[in-house]
């Protein structure tokens, strides 16, 4: 699909700087560089999808919502996935809960000293990031300032056409392959993806690599879309039945995870969702459906363009528009009643974030902390790990 020599990971894209200050055997956390002389003294914690690798966030310095968050004034943490192998191949959901988020939360508290973290998920990251939430609130601890979640999933109800492909049939065959130990190769998921739009990600390749013998061009989005990443069978397994086939993570108690029952109710944070309208992965209504099932206050945003596009939308490109308006029970009514605002949303969502970031303290002159000391530089081995 892009000429793939033309990109190295940490080289040309990926290239915001920062260390990584702590490692398990599920992820990397990358605390990056400030770039203003003061800093919010709560920190941004971002979690981005673990089917693909984090640095979509992070492609070039012109588009990045990494680099525009440190800008803000934010110490930025993020947590970049390891590309599951065999050694990885009997983690569960709870795994990812347990060693993935609330590990990389408390990492976050204990180098920043404050008191809560901001966070965000992205797409799979945003319902790992809302379970791990859940689970918290269930243990009564009080670690998180505010939830951000970007075209990210928690009522499964409609699932566009990706839904299409979940049966029980199909996902009891995974189940019985992969469920008690194994891995989803990233290729499988990528070539699921591609399925959905093949006349743009199939087909024009065929067409002028195959048939025509063109060299394909040298794109950055192409290349990171072609950088696949594995799961673990069972993580992969608890997602898919007590998401896409019952939806049951919507419903309080319907799910245990890490020993507790879980209440999407419970999470009481502000939360900041943002969807995009023309999302083929998550439909903009079924993000919509989250405004429901947080307890607390909540903001809703619509983005124009895709799954992508609509996140990646750096302001002084001055492209596209969004909408923003007050909560309704459904929707489409809320999207009648929506004022259209030209320009990215990025600048609403920093705005609201700051409002809860805590006041500003002088920029930490060193990553880590005596405790978690400088691994690495950024953007880390994980992230530049090939899919086994």
């Amino acid at each position: 699909m892009t000429d793939d020599s033309a990109f190295e990971v940490g080289r040309n894209v990926a290239t915001t700087p920062g260390n990584v200050v702590f490692e398990n055997e599920l992820i990397q956390l990358v605390q990056y560089t400030p770039t203003t002389p003061k800093v919010h003294e709560r920190p941004l914690l971002i979690v981005p999808p673990c089917i693909n690798k984090y640095y979509i966030l992070d492609l070039q310095a012109d588009n990045s919502f990494i680099a525009h968050a440190v800008a803000q004034g934010h110490t930025v943490f993020l947590v970049s996935w390891r590309n599951a192998g065999p050694e990885q191949a009997a983690l569960g959901w709870d795994d990812y809960l347990e060693q993935g988020v609330m590990q990389a939360i408390d990492v976050a508290l204990a180098i920043s000293s404050a008191d809560r973290v901001n966070t965000l998920g992205f797409c799979i990251g945003g319902t790992l990031l809302a379970s791990a939430l859940a689970v918290l609130a269930a243990r009564g601890e009080d670690k998180v300032a505010s939830l951000t979640l970007l075209t990210a999933m928690l009522d499964f109800s409609d699932t566009g056409e990706l839904g299409l492909m979940v049966s029980e049939q199909a996902v009891a065959a995974r189940e019985a392959s992969i469920g008690r130990g194994g891995l989803l190769k990233g290729r499988e998921l990528a070539q699921v993806f591609a399925a959905l739009r093949a006349n743009d990600l199939i087909w024009p390749y065929v067409v002028n690599g195959y048939l025509k013998g063109k060299a394909p061009p040298a794109f950055d989005l192409l290349f990171w879309n072609g950088d696949d990443t594995n799961l673990p069978g069972p993580m992969y397994c608890w997602y898919l039945r007590n998401t896409y086939l019952e939806n049951k993570l919507r419903e309080p108690g319907a799910t245990t995870q890490c020993g507790v029952p879980v209440d999407l109710g419970k999470i009481t944070v502000p939360a900041f969702i943002y969807a995009s309208r023309e999302d083929h992965i998550v439909p903009w209504q079924t993000a919509y459906s989250s405004t429901q099932l947080l307890g607390g206050d909540v903001r809703f945003v619509l983005g124009a363009s895709g799954h992508i596009a609509g996140v990646i939308n750096p302001p002084a490109k001055k492209k596209r528009n969004h909408w923003v308006g007050d909560l309704e029970d459904d929707a489409d009514r809320w999207l009648e009643q929506a004022q259209d605002v030209p320009g990215s949303w990025w600048p609403a969502w920093a705005d609201w974030l700051g409002r809860h970031a805590g006041r500003q303290v002088a920029a930490p002159q060193s990553a880590g902390s005596r405790k978690y000391k400088p691994i690495e530089p950024a953007p880390g081995r994980y992230v530049k790990a090939k899919a086994p």
